[in-house]
């Protein structure tokens, strides 16, 4: 029965993202008499329930008729929150973006950051993924990346922020999961022949990833990649960090069986 499970699965969603064709859709808008004030409040109440779409009708009314003020900039920035959940990661970003170049001092900027960064975070998930689950180091890194540099802007910026330990430990996972690709990415060269692309690809995670549990790893391919480089010297010298730091790592026989091209 497994093998049935993936189509099942691929037929859900694809009714789920279409069933809506099949009923006819209620018209969200608000009537001209509603204040700014009662606008957000249906904006929020929709938001608060999960009806993302709604929420975001109801901001983007707000804003186009009352573009200034504090409501409007809250709009704007649950709209990007409405977005994100709503698995429009591009839409998100765009928001966010405008919000921080509009009002660059509005007290909420923080969590702005905070949330680019969550974006981005998540943003390389596929909807297949969230269900069937691979290793996450074998992803494209961009999008990791871009969450990285938004949470480190996050904490050198704003290092008292309610959102600072988040993204601190956030960092950290990205961090060892950057390191290990970055180590898949090396072993793969290793095994087609490109001993030079591998050797840098170690040597960026020692320079860039210190303190990651791919470090070990990197110093292994470092190690066998100097040796059949024919760059002893060098390989002895990845060879003894490795003893030294990591003295029952596995990688330490590997280099001593790697023979010389």
């Amino acid at each position: 029965m497994k093998k049935y499970y993936l189509p099942l699965l691929i037929g859900l969603t694809c009714l789920s993202l279409s069933g809506c064709s099949f009923f006819k859709k209620e018209e969200v808008k608000a009537d001209e008499s509603w204040s700014v004030d009662r606008i957000y409040s249906e904006a929020k109440a929709a938001l608060d329930i999960a009806d993302y779409s709604k929420a975001i009708t109801y901001y983007e009314q707000l804003e186009a008729r009352f573009p200034f003020g504090e409501y409007a900039q809250q709009a704007l920035l649950e709209s990007a929150y409405a977005h994100y959940k709503s698995d429009d990661p591009e839409t998100a970003i765009a928001t966010i973006d405008r919000f921080m170049r509009v009002y660059p001092l509005n007290p909420n900027i923080d969590y702005a950051i905070y949330l680019r960064g969550l974006v981005n975070f998540h943003r390389d998930i596929g909807l297949l993924e969230k269900y069937i689950p691979r290793d996450e180091s074998q992803r494209d890194p961009g999008a990791a990346e871009d969450a990285l540099r938004d949470f480190n802007t996050l904490i050198n910026r704003f290092p008292t922020s309610r959102y600072a330990e988040d993204a601190a430990q956030r960092i950290v996972y990205l961090r060892n999961r950057l390191a290990q690709h970055e180590v898949n990415v090396a072993n793969y060269y290793m095994r087609r022949g490109s001993f030079l692309a591998a050797l840098n690809r170690g040597k960026y995670v020692i320079e860039n990833y210190d303190r990651t549990p791919a470090m070990p790893d990197a110093l292994v391919v470092m190690a066998k990649a100097y040796k059949i480089l024919g760059m002893t010297d060098l390989s002895d010298d990845a060879l003894r960090v490795l003893k030294i730091n990591y003295p029952g790592h596995p990688g330490i026989a590997e280099v001593a069986q790697t023979e010389v091209q």
